[in-house]
């Protein structure tokens, strides 16, 4: 297969490309055989590696009618939640992971990292429904789960034992929600001492709000470069870091840049959920991108909560995520940060392919309609073609299904 005058976005590109910004690309198999420039000189689309979504809850996504939305506040949200979560059983928590998982295959994802609640020692029903998932998908979605464990439940170490000994037996990530917690630094050591002793990466929380004296981004970075974990950080939200004085947040970051820890930023829930909602909410709730590519670490962009009390609106098309991300924060040129739903993701969630395009490189792409930037965002310029394994999905394998209202 040929794909003829298509830019491909410098930060995506594995190959030397001289002045070249228009190329002919030739699949064999499953992977990519040849990328030369192209005669015709004006871009016919737009060629992208297969997105991965380095955020999601899809154990809660769609449940929105049952639980209602939380209209602003986190912690709302969080309770009715949990409140409902008792009551949910398997076949419907299995059922919204399979939609969502669908959804995002249909849209081009190649992975997703799924956060699990996991509010005590006891490993919770959805763990079972994702590997049911997991499995059903294997060779399509790359799929991997975090235990989202509040922090203080690592106070009982063995409570906090038989959490990391499960996560490490079922193939997944030790993850905590960490904010403004009493004997925060205490505490999260005791999650790196798990880390380390069962060999596991670590997925964080962290700093959901907009109180500037929530810190506990810093403390993970100096833990990280104190520990010299084998296994990467990941951290999502640090929402504070907006908020804190700009000196602070960059020192915050040059800390999380050298011990390599990877930032996930989540439009579309923070958005909602952080400021007031009886005016105008001027903050954004967004963690400090731009300052973090400064400060040689370049974010992810990702898809976080779908239809539930957190966010009750949204669907798992990544690359609507990202079009909200480059507006809120201000990501220009847009083509310029595709390495936040791509490169960045699959170094965080430790992926076999970087997502750069090159020769010999695994023929799972998105063609796009958009030839620049400025159609990157349009709905017209997001039509696409989703290539995987070096073939292109029928027309029927990426319309989404229309579902009909239901409680479920």
């Amino acid at each position: 297969m040929k794909l003829e005058a298509l830019h491909i976005p410098r930060v995506l590109r594995g190959f030397e490309s001289a002045a070249a910004e228009v190329f002919d690309v030739r699949i064999e198999g499953a992977h990519v055989a040849d990328i030369v420039a192209s005669p015709v000189q004006r871009a016919r689309g737009m060629l992208i590696s297969a997105p991965v979504d380095a955020h999601v809850h899809i154990d809660k996504a769609f449940s929105v009618r049952e639980v209602g939305a939380a209209n602003g506040d986190l912690f709302t949200a969080i309770d009715r939640t949990a409140r409902h979560r008792a009551q949910w059983r398997a076949e419907e928590i299995e059922q919204r992971m399979e939609r969502a998982v669908r959804e995002a295959w249909r849209c081009g994802t190649r992975a997703m990292r799924t956060h699990l609640d996991w509010p005590d020692a006891e490993p919770p029903v959805a763990l079972q429904c994702f590997e049911r998932v997991r499995e059903r998908w294997h060779g399509r979605v790359t799929l991997q789960f975090v235990a989202l464990t509040p922090l203080d439940v690592f106070a009982d170490a063995r409570a906090a034992r038989r959490i990391a000994a499960a996560v490490r037996q079922a193939g997944g990530v030790l993850g905590a929600f960490v904010y403004r917690n009493e004997g925060i630094v205490h505490k999260l050591g005791h999650v790196f001492d798990l880390a380390q002793e069962f060999g596991l990466a670590l997925d964080f929380h962290v700093d959901e709000g907009l109180d500037a004296d929530a810190t506990g981004l810093r403390a993970i970075a100096q833990l990280a470069l104190a520990r010299g974990l084998a296994r990467p950080i990941t951290c999502g939200h640090a929402c504070s870091l907006s908020v804190q004085d700009a000196v602070q947040a960059r020192d915050t970051l040059r800390l999380c840049a050298e011990a390599g820890i990877a930032l996930v930023a989540l439009p579309t829930t923070n958005l909602y959920l952080q400021g007031a909602w009886d005016e105008t909410p001027l903050p954004r709730g967004i963690t400090r991108i731009r300052e973090a590519a400064a400060a040689g670490l370049r974010a992810c962009l990702a898809t976080d909560n779908v239809q539930d009390a957190f966010y009750p609106y949204g669907s798992h098309d990544l690359l609507q995520v990202f079009g909200l991300g480059v507006q809120m924060a201000h990501l220009a040129p847009a083509t310029d940060w595709l390495d936040a739903i791509t490169v960045s993701p699959a170094r965080a969630l430790e992926l076999d392919w970087s997502g750069h395009i090159a020769p010999g490189c695994p023929a799972d792409l998105v063609r796009l309609a958009a030839a620049d930037e400025h159609d990157l965002l349009h709905a017209g310029g997001l039509q696409r073609t989703v290539i995987r394994d070096g073939r292109p999905l029928r027309q029927d394998e990426q319309q989404v299904e229309q579902y009909e209202e239901t409680a479920t």
